[in-house]
């Protein structure tokens, strides 16, 4: 079964429009992001400032980037997988691609925890659920979050690959003048959510390093079904700029906007700050840099340095966690500094993941991609000697001239 139809918006796209650099790029951002999150944490021993003042500081800044990042990637998510679904691609060349680009890596990460730092400190009914990538449909933390943390949000994309195919055909039916009542709706399910986990989750107990309860962090941030509304949101964006139905919006303002969605989510209620006071500033930044490439714009993201830094990205989120909790607890003793060596640290941190995820990248993703991603093409078969295709033709043998 071929993924789309052959008649979808998305089957014929001109040449300029099949590629969306900039997106590339930007993905490096949003990882860093996540980066600086962690980094920041002061119910864990990461944050390395030993001024309680600017540990407090550091974690209140960022405080909110990893759950803005992780919800860019999930919008993004949709948004590529729909500009750049194709009639002539099936639905298991689909799957075997988007498994081969998140195991691999993700297999490589969870290895390197387990024998680093969560060996010692999981059980099996939390590190095999993480090993299938199916430990986020668990509400225990102990669970959805064990051996290599920033994987729980694999969960999610997992579910959003499995669905695609089935979620996509219907999408690109869908008439061009409806589809921002779509996309609305979407962002109104996010915002149920939340108000539903808010007002009708269970009270206790409470989780870690969080003012909310341990039902509420799950159903509202971590249970991957939940986080469909961005990932469908993302397609729809898609779709809207391919049919020149989203607004001329540079890049400068998008991004002035995305800081103040982040204030705002800073100012909300816990819940709130997740991924709904985010969401419509994402999803503009992430359009508004779509149509840039689409238009030739040329754009700071789409240079040489942006573009290896955001093919490096994935891998680079999947090792950052390893890496700041190996240093901070193994080599540094949770130790914490002055405000240059911590910084120092920190920015060491960074380099030591980066190097990571370019040696995931060279060493994993790309061989990996390349010897299985594409179908086999079956050997070339020798057309037959004129004896043999009389034979296979059911005739007698020809004898040579």
């Amino acid at each position: 079964m071929s993924l789309i139809p052959p008649t979808a918006p998305s089957a014929t796209p001109t040449p300029l429009q099949a590629k969306l650099p900039s997106l590339t790029g930007l993905r490096f951002i949003a990882a860093a992001l996540v980066f600086l999150f962690h980094a920041s944490l002061t119910y864990m021993p990461m944050n390395p400032f030993a001024d309680e003042g600017i540990a407090e500081g550091f974690h209140w800044l960022f405080s909110k980037a990893g759950w803005m990042g992780v919800s860019f990637f999930f919008v993004l998510s949709g948004f590529v997988l729909t500009w750049s679904a194709r009639p002539q691609d099936s639905v298991t060349a689909f799957w075997r691609r988007r498994l081969l680009k998140i195991f691999p890596n993700h297999l490589a990460t969870w290895a390197l925890a387990m024998v680093l730092f969560a060996g010692v400190m999981t059980p099996a009914a939390a590190w095999l659920p993480s090993l299938f990538l199916v430990h986020s449909w668990f509400p225990d933390p102990a669970v959805h979050l064990s051996a290599n943390q920033p994987a729980w949000s694999l969960c999610s994309e997992l579910l959003f690959y499995l669905l695609f195919p089935f979620i996509i055909r219907p999408l690109v039916k869908i008439r061009a003048n409806r589809l921002w009542g779509w996309a609305a709706a979407m962002v109104v399910g996010m915002v149920a959510v939340q108000l539903v986990t808010d007002f009708l989750a269970p009270a206790s107990p409470p989780a870690p390093g969080t003012p909310v309860t341990v039902w509420q962090w799950w159903i509202g941030y971590n249970f991957p079904p939940l986080r469909l509304f961005e990932f469908v949101l993302g397609m729809l964006l898609a779709r809207l700029v391919r049919e020149g139905r989203f607004p001329a919006v540079r890049i400068l303002p998008a991004t002035v906007l995305v800081l103040a969605g982040y204030a705002l989510a800073l100012a909300v209620p816990f819940l709130y700050g997740l991924n709904v006071a985010t969401i419509v500033p994402v999803s503009v930044l992430i359009c508004a840099v779509a149509m840039a490439d689409t238009k030739g714009t040329p754009t700071v993201l789409r240079s040489r340095t942006m573009q290896w830094l955001g093919e490096v990205s994935f891998a680079f989120y999947l090792a950052h966690y390893v890496v700041l909790y190996f240093s901070r607890t193994a080599l540094m003793g949770r130790q914490v500094y002055g405000t240059a060596a911590a910084v120092a640290e920190i920015a060491g941190t960074f380099l030591a993941t980066l190097l990571l995820g370019w040696l995931l990248l060279v060493c994993v993703e790309r061989p990996v991609m390349r010897r299985w991603a594409r179908p086999r093409r079956a050997p070339a078969l020798t057309p037959p000697a004129p004896a043999e295709a009389a034979v296979h033709a059911g005739g007698a043998p020809v004898p040579p001239l």
